[in-house]
């Protein structure tokens, strides 16, 4: 394995084009997929009930660049946009156990940029809520919520 492959992170407003969000320090995708047994008083776990699915992210971004201004008007307008967690080129093949990562309807609910140093670029971390998603492993595509 070669893991100097990398993975990118790429958005998409609502009618707009798909732009690679670039330097990118981290994006943690989390998928809340609740589950509970159902009990009676006869029987234990007679069914499952299922909480609704929920699809948060967080990334933090150097300030530098145009990628983080966006990100930062789209969150103070409330815009919605796709977050597309691809691969990256490596010239040694997939280096990735997923083949994309997709995070739809997407909502910045928070925005933090750190403070200017003297050394090194300012960074911004923004977190925020997907409606909808999916992975895609080879060639199955799975939806979240299915």
């Amino acid at each position: 394995m070669n893991w100097q492959s990398r993975l990118a992170v790429k958005y998409k407003p609502k009618g707009g084009k798909e732009e690679l969000i670039t330097p990118i320090d981290s994006f943690q995708p989390s998928f809340g997929l609740s589950a509970e047994a159902l009990h009676s008083v006869e029987k234990t776990h007679i069914g499952v009930v299922y909480s609704p699915q929920q699809i948060t992210f967080s990334m933090t971004v150097k300030a530098i660049g145009t990628a983080a201004a966006q990100l930062m008007k789209m969150a103070l307008d409330g815009t919605p946009f796709d977050v597309v967690l691809v691969e990256g080129e490596d010239a040694n093949g997939p280096q990735w156990s997923f083949k994309e990562v997709l995070l739809q309807d997407c909502i910045i609910t928070s925005a933090t940029p750190t403070s200017a140093a003297t050394s090194g670029a300012p960074s911004a971390t923004f977190s925020g809520f997907s409606l909808s998603g999916g992975v895609t492993v080879g060639s199955k595509r799975t939806a979240v919520p299915a």
